[in-house]
């Protein structure tokens, strides 16, 4: 059993997180996540009103007795949201944990606060999470460059994120991107992290409510095949590399600025979720994927997929780096006996 600051905060048995993902996020798999231990997440705007978050909310309830949380991304669209609306709907059902992304939760710290709601903000710097801390977020999840989605525009990987936070926060760290398996978890763990955060490990699940034609492309698929478009923009999202994403690049490789109007009607959300994620044309439509694709083999369950990262992370630290250490100190008696080297 791996007990840290996450699993005794959100009262969990394993210290994984499904993070929020639109269309993906629904109850279905935020119910099968948090029945296997971990925390499930169900994400807050693939709900067109915040009534029918209400329904999903109560959905999820019903397929679980766990903990599981809601995720709120906060940005700018054409089309205003009613994130107050949303955010009461949250409060209103007694959700305790609510994971957020994209600009700072900061005006409904005080709301979420006074109803006893624990937020974890999604963060690409070590600027970000340290203004998470301070806004008074219970725990900071740390996305690194390696991540699907949008990873900000800093390019730094989690090797050498995740412990620059670490050295920096007080509260719980959550590590995201490029995590899928025991090695992953392990890793994190080593470098700071209080619990890893996954998206893309658990759309190749059974119980993720996608296409498997989706799946298993993820299966075939390695850490070569992810485009990062938008870079012209300064809004950096990874994508699987598709035909669309190669024409989205085309057009923001020509000379001088790239007009957000030619590559609309490519990345629209809808054309994603209908065509690939519904129908299951991998080809025709934007979706997120990140180059932990190169570690996915199979498509298990999500208690398969929890038990079996738990096993190979607890083996991992009991067994391989406790005995490298258990070696190094007897050498270290052996053949070098000055205590220093030996309390090393």
């Amino acid at each position: 059993m791996i007990r840290t600051r996450i699993t005794e905060l959100l009262e969990i048995e394993h210290p994984i997180i499904q993070g929020g993902m639109m269309a993906v996020g629904l109850a279905e798999l935020a119910s099968a996540v948090s029945n296997a231990g971990g925390l499930g997440i169900i994400t807050a705007l693939t709900q067109p009103t915040p009534e029918q978050l209400r329904q999903e909310i109560q959905r999820c309830r019903s397929m679980t007795q766990k903990p599981f949380g809601v995720n709120l991304t906060l940005l700018p669209t054409i089309t205003p949201v009613p994130y107050d609306e949303y955010v009461q709907v949250i409060i209103d059902e007694g959700i305790k944990i609510v994971e957020t992304a994209g600009r700072s939760p900061e005006q409904y710290m005080p709301a979420f606060n006074a109803a006893g709601v624990k937020v974890l903000h999604k963060c690409t710097s070590v600027r970000h999470a340290l203004k998470a801390e301070a806004i008074g977020c219970a725990a900071a999840s740390v996305d690194g460059f390696e991540c699907a989605g949008h990873p900000g525009e800093d390019d730094v990987p989690n090797l050498v994120l995740l412990p620059c936070a670490a050295a920096k926060l007080s509260i719980p760290m959550i590590a995201s991107g490029g995590i899928g398996n025991g090695q992953g978890l392990a890793a994190a763990l080593a470098l700071g992290a209080d619990a890893v955060n996954m998206g893309t490990r658990f759309v190749a699940t059974r119980e993720a409510p996608v296409h498997d034609n989706v799946k298993q492309m993820m299966v075939q698929s390695n850490e070569l095949d992810t485009a990062l478009i938008f870079r012209t923009l300064r809004n950096t999202a990874r994508i699987y590399k598709n035909s669309i994403a190669k024409e989205v690049l085309s057009i923001e490789g020509k000379p001088g600025d790239t007009d957000f109007g030619e590559l609309q009607h490519l990345v629209a959300g809808q054309r994603g979720r209908e065509n690939v994620l519904n129908k299951g044309d991998t080809d025709d439509g934007v979706w997120t994927a990140g180059l932990v694709m190169g570690l996915i083999d199979d498509v298990p369950s999500c208690a398969e997929l929890i038990n079996r990262m738990v096993a190979e992370a607890e083996q991992i630290i009991a067994t391989r780096l406790a005995g490298m250490l258990s070696g190094r100190t007897e050498l270290s008696v052996s053949e070098e006996p000055a205590p220093a080297t030996v309390a090393v």
